[in-house]
This record gives structure tokens, C-alpha cells and sequence, in this order.
């Protein structure tokens, strides 16, 4: 199929308990995640995303609207849909007096899992915590905590994983350790990837496509390199081989001097070309060292298509 996931008009209200009113958390969201894809789902705090997750994965009642887990209507199948997605939450909501092999022996049984299809002894290997699948889960540390979050939302053997903020504050080795894990899940095996992160150049390195929510909407979706295409501004950094004083650019560019001692030249694309950046560089008699272009990121998409005055 296409499409892995299919939302259409969803809602979600959650109601007031008299003191305090009630909070529209989803305001008719369409969204489409494409198979085999690594998905961005992102957006500020309260956007709306955990809330469209929880759904997904059968957690959350919505209010209205329509989902389809790989082409399972939630409404009509909601055993088979819950089967065909894997969430790694964001909270560590392990039982403490379970080993890892234990929780992922449980967690099969849950899912229906017989006997004799279970992975546990690869799932381990997987996340790296074969030397640990005999220990208690209050002894691991937090990095060892998310790989069995991980590992118990492969058991079922999903055809789609969700990943909830699953970097946050682990450790550099950990991180891409799970990012090798990820990428070989959707390589070797086809899996569809859905990631909610707040570290935006891991979504700039890892997804196909993104979509950005704010306050239950969806603000934008497309490709990652289309996304990067959206800003028009452009930085020109020159070091020039002396201090060159002040000097006179186009119309339209912003000039600032770094702490380096370069020059940085930011100009619309659509109205200034860099030659002619340049150019007025060179008129002003500034003797270049190195030149260098900085282009903008992820992070700087987000800040202007989910800012609010």
C-alpha cells in the first residue's frame, strides 16, 4: 500500500472538570505517512503531537474523524491496527522487578505473540542488551532503559514504529547506536518510521519527509529538502586578510561582523545573486582570505513557520 497511516478530519477534545474549560487539542487534522518512509512529525510544545500518537497507537479516544493503520480503519479493525504500529514512549514506564527478557516475553504474550514466532534473543541483540537480558530493570541505566522501550515495541513485529522523543538526554554513543538500529529497521526490513524529536538536526538527517503541527493544525508538510527550499535568505561569510572598515553592500543585505573576524552577508536569493554580494566586496577594496556560504536549517524552517506573535 502507499500509504502507512491515514488520518483524515481528526479531533480531539478533552473535556473540563468545572474549573478548568475544555481543550481542543486537535482541530480536524489530515495527515498521510507514506510506507517505508522515515516520517518527521514535529512542532512546538502542546502542538497536538503526542496527543495524535496516542491515537494512533490506540491509547487515546479520539472525538472524531478517521484512522487507518496499514489500511486497518481503527473503527472497524482496532485489534489489527493496534498490531500493525510499535511505540517507543517517551516516558521510561518499565516494571522494575522485570528483566529484559521477562518484559519482552510479556509484552509478546499481550500481543499474542505464539511461542514460536518470538524474536526475544534478537530483539536484545538488536537494541544491545544480551549481556543484560538476566538483569532487573531497576539496575539499567537510563540509556539501557530506552533500548528496552525500543526492543518492547518490536516484539508484535509492527510494520510501522513510532518514536517518541527517543534521544532525549541520552548520550551520544546511545543516540547513534539507535539511529544505526533505525535506519537498518527501515532498510532491511521496509519499516515505516514515524519521529517526534526536539532535536531538529536529527529530523534534517534522518526523515524523507516532515510535517509540522502547531495548536492541532498541520502547518506544513513535504519533503526535508523541500522544506530547507522554503527560506530565501542565504549567508555569504568572507574572512577578509584585514579589518576592512565599513563598506557599502546592495540594497536589501544585512551585514554583521563574527567574533572570528569574518563577515557575514545575508541576502534574499530571489532578489541578490552572490556574485553580486561579492562583487561589492571586491569594489570595496577587501582582500579576501576565505570565502564560505551558509545555507538555512532545519531549525530555522520551524522558528518561522511555527512562531506566534
Amino acid at each position: 500500500m502507499s500509504n502507512a497511516i491515514e488520518i483524515e478530519g481528526l479531533r480531539k477534545v478533552y473535556a473540563g472538570d468545572g474549573r478548568t474549560p475544555e481543550k481542543v487539542a486537535l482541530k480536524g487534522l489530515d495527515l498521510t505517512i507514506p510506507t517505508g518512509s522515515i516520517f518527521g512529525l514535529l512542532g512546538p510544545n502542546g502542538a497536538g503531537k503526542s496527543t495524535t500518537i496516542n491515537i494512533m497507537a490506540g491509547l487515546v479516544r479520539k472525538t472524531a474523524g478517521k484512522v487507518r493503520i496499514w489500511g486497518f480503519d481503527q473503527d472497524v479493525n482496532p485489534r489489527q491496527s493496534r498490531a500493525a504500529i510499535g511505540v517507543m514512549p517517551q516516558e521510561l514506564n518499565l516494571d522494575p522487578f522485570f528483566t529484559p527478557e521477562g518484559a519482552l516475553e510479556v509484552q509478546a504474550g499481550l500481543y499474542g505473540v505464539p511461542k514460536r514466532d518470538r524474536r526475544t534473543a534478537e530483539i536484545l541483540d538488536l537494541v544491545g542488551l544480551t549481556d543484560k537480558a538476566d538483569a532487573y530493570a531497576r539496575t539499567l541505566s537510563g540509556g539501557m532503559r530506552r533500548r528496552l522501550l525500543l526492543a518492547k515495541a518490536l516484539v508484535h513485529h509492527p510494520q510501522i514504529l513510532v518514536l517518541d522523543e527517543p534521544t532525549a538526554g541520552v548520550d551520544i554513543e546511545l543516540r547513534q547506536m539507535l539511529w544505526r538500529n533505525v535506519r537498518r529497521l527501515n532498510q532491511e526490513r521496509g519499516m515505516t518510521i514515524i519521529l517526534t524529536t526536539h532535536y531538529l538536526e536529527e529530523a534534517q538527517e534522518m526523515c524523507d519527509e516532515i510535517a509540522i503541527i502547531g495548536e492541532g493544525e498541520l502547518i506544513v508538510r513535504d519533503r526535508t529538502e523541500n522544506l530547507l527550499n522554503r527560506l530565501d535568505g542565504k549567508t555569504l561569510v568572507v574572512m577578509p586578510d584585514a579589518d576592512p572598515g565599513e563598506f557599502a553592500v546592495p540594497q536589501g543585505v544585512d551585514v554583521a561582523r563574527r567574533p572570528d573576524g569574518s563577515i557575514a552577508l545575508t541576502y534574499s536569493k530571489s532578489k541578490t545573486s552572490a556574485s553580486e554580494v561579492l562583487a561589492a566586496v571586491n569594489a570595496a577594496g577587501v582582500g579576501i582570505d576565505d570565502v564560505r556560504t551558509e545555507e538555512p536549517d532545519l531549525e530555522d524552517v520551524f522558528v518561522a513557520l511555527t512562531h506566534r506573535d
